[in-house]
């Protein structure tokens, strides 16, 4: 009774209201999915400033191997370890999580804010990924699941702020892009960049990922 009334004065359809929960729970699950690989990478970065010549847990052979990204200047590009911002930001998105699951109507400032946050932080995502394969040519599986992370964060969060009209689209705009959507072309989208990012991985580096 008490959603069927929040659905209600939110203007919400039970259909809405179901993929609110789908992607705040997206939100939620590669929030943590991201913040556990920053507490990771966290303290393997204590363990290699402690014994530099370490082998970590995330280091499998010359091209999956996090020490050697560690040490890059890509790994600090802020001055500090990037791990950190990961600890700040991806505690942010679980909040966010939390809170949308729990159907708090967020204002529009705050989604235009979230939605700018995720799109920096998913660039910069992109910006070590691509500097991992084509630059360093070494991946760290923990860097590549934030970035995976923050794909899917990046989806869910522009396709709810589309869904909603957050960016104040003129009607027949909108009516445009909640057609796209009701198709499902956003996930065909997201999908086909996975696989291509997948297909760069292993067009650079082959059975070199196996050896």
């Amino acid at each position: 009774m008490l959603t069927k009334i929040i659905n209600f004065l939110t203007g919400k359809t039970k259909k809405d209201a179901e993929s609110d929960k789908w992607l705040f729970g997206t939100i939620l699950g590669f929030g943590i999915t991201g913040m556990i690989a920053s507490f990771v990478l966290t303290l393997e970065e204590f363990h290699l400033l402690k014994d530099p010549g370490a082998t970590l847990s995330c280091s499998f052979n010359l091209v999956l191997n996090c020490a050697s990204v560690m040490k890059t200047a890509q790994a600090s590009a802020f001055g500090f370890p990037n791990m950190f911002i990961g600890l700040i930001g991806f505690a942010v998105v679980i909040t966010i999580g939390l809170l949308g699951l729990s159907k708090v109507k967020f204002p529009k400032w705050f989604l235009i804010g979230f939605q700018i946050g995720i799109t920096l932080a998913t660039a910069f995502a992109y910006w070590l990924f691509l500097s991992s394969v084509y630059v360093i040519q070494v991946l760290c599986p923990w860097c590549l699941a934030v970035t995976f992370s923050m794909t899917m964060l990046f989806a869910a969060t522009t396709r709810y702020n589309l869904r909603e009209n957050t960016f104040d689209m003129q009607k027949v705009a909108h009516k445009k892009v909640l057609d796209f959507l009701k198709k499902d072309y956003d996930k065909v989208i997201v999908a086909a960049w996975i696989v291509l990012d997948v297909a760069l991985v292993f067009a650079k580096f082959g059975e070199s990922l196996f050896a």
